[in-house]
């Protein structure tokens, strides 16, 4: 067997966890590899709505291993929330939960830095959710961070250490006021790591080859979006981890040769929040129509989301980056209403046009557009892709022509049922 990959390929929030919801009853197990609790994934399910940070988008079905990766970072408080908030539901997770010892911990200074750090900046903020995310990754590099693991070796000793490193930044190079708040943070996720501890920490790497040798299919779940990639992304607006399909190999422990089918998904259109390039964005009435229409606020944060058209520069490159085999276009629905919907096909930089993407995203870049007819019909109630309106079939298609791929599944609502298989054309 070998671990099915599923990935986001614009700036994240394409709507990885109802997808992997959906996909879950193919699987025996179900793993997050990188990135830490800025990602939420909204699952809505029959008659309730719930939003998953740290945890892998499976949980909800019976009988899943769900594992946390190594590459992933874990804040213990918000891990804490997420149990507490499941547990209403009458799901244990003790049983099918398992977490790598070699995730790395959130500290309550990380989140001091990350704020300290973003208001520093200034003009130039990155756009955080102050998580604590990105220093966490930095420990991680510089070889300093505390693993899950160390919970149950020497903890207080490692933990102290690390604490006193952390507020001689917060002194001497940020001055940055944080008795009160870290006294009171500090508190709360000593209690929250007596909760972590009760799982089942596992080297996680042995765990998944073992699966894998048993025959068991494997799904990994992957946070944010490629254009966040820290190596691939629109750096330096980017996340601190690779979000791409090789991550998954370093976030899990398995080789290169490992990696099955890798679901792409994407917006019909494209969103992204805080900082950074976004050559579709739209700051017009247009603009806001796909954020009203779509919802578009974050998940974790409340945030507004930056909408724009569908952009197949940056789409082709993330398809190249992560070898996607099929591709998955969600929020469909969201364009139901337009009489005529833009795509990006190249950019134009100094009156050059090209169709690669760039070394960097700046002012100077302006898309190039096609215009195609929109389907004004209500994709929401359909429920087989033989209901499929003309015009929105010759959206797809032409996606497909440009990507060289198939568009296997259209989602037209947010619920788990409003979700379209399509089947190739020689099927």
């Amino acid at each position: 067997m070998k671990v099915d990959v599923i990935l986001g390929l614009q700036w994240g929030d394409e709507g990885k966890g109802k997808i992997v919801d959906v996909l879950t009853p193919r699987y025996d197990a179900i793993t997050r590899f990188q990135g830490g609790p800025n990602a939420g994934h909204t699952l809505e399910i029959e008659d309730f709505k719930h939003v998953l940070h740290s945890i892998p988008s499976g949980i909800f079905h019976e009988n899943k291993i769900n594992i946390i990766g190594n590459g992933v970072v874990l804040d213990p408080v918000i891990f804490k929330s997420e149990i507490e908030s499941i547990g209403k539901h009458g799901i244990d997770l003790h049983k099918n939960l398992f977490i790598s010892k070699k995730a790395h911990l959130i500290l309550p200074t990380h989140r001091l830095l990350d704020a300290a750090s973003e208001a520093a900046k200034g003009e130039t903020k990155i756009g955080s959710t102050l998580k604590g995310i990105g220093p966490t990754y930095k420990d991680k590099i510089g070889r300093d961070g505390l693993r899950v693991g160390d919970l149950i070796d020497h903890f207080e000793e490692k933990y102290h250490a690390r604490v006193r490193a952390h507020k001689e930044l917060l002194d001497k190079f940020f001055h940055f006021d944080y008795e009160q708040t870290l006294a009171q943070w500090e508190q709360e996720w000593m209690e929250s790591i007596e909760i972590l501890k009760s799982f089942h920490l596992v080297d996680s790497e042995h765990q998944i080859n073992g699966l894998l040798r048993e025959d068991q299919s494997v799904l990994a779940e992957g946070a944010q979006g490629t254009m966040l990639d820290i190596d691939f992304g629109s750096y330096p607006y980017v996340t601190s981890s690779n979000t791409i399909c090789a991550g998954a190999c370093t976030g899990l422990g398995i080789a290169p040769q490992k990696i099955g089918r890798v679901y792409g998904i994407f917006k019909a259109y494209c969103t992204r929040v805080g900082m950074g390039p976004f050559p579709t964005e739209l700051f017009d009435e247009t603009g806001q129509k796909l954020r009203d229409a779509g919802n578009e606020y974050g998940s974790t944060t409340g945030r507004p989301r930056r909408c724009g058209w569908l952009d197949l520069v940056a789409l082709k490159y993330a398809i190249m980056i992560n070898g996607v085999t099929e591709l998955f276009m969600m929020k469909a629905d969201v364009l139901d209403d337009f009489e005529t919907i833009n795509v990006c096909v190249g950019y134009k930089i100094d009156g050059e046009t090209i169709e690669t993407f760039p070394f960097e995203l700046t002012g100077k870049v302006k898309p190039v557009y096609v215009e195609l007819p929109g389907w004004k019909c209500d994709l929401t109630k359909l429920t087989h892709e033989n209901e499929f309106p003309e015009e929105f079939n010759q959206y797809l298609s032409f996606i497909e022509d440009e990507t060289g791929l198939p568009v296997t599944i259209a989602s037209v609502g947010p619920n788990r049922a409003q979700t379209i298989i399509r089947k190739p054309e020689d099927e």
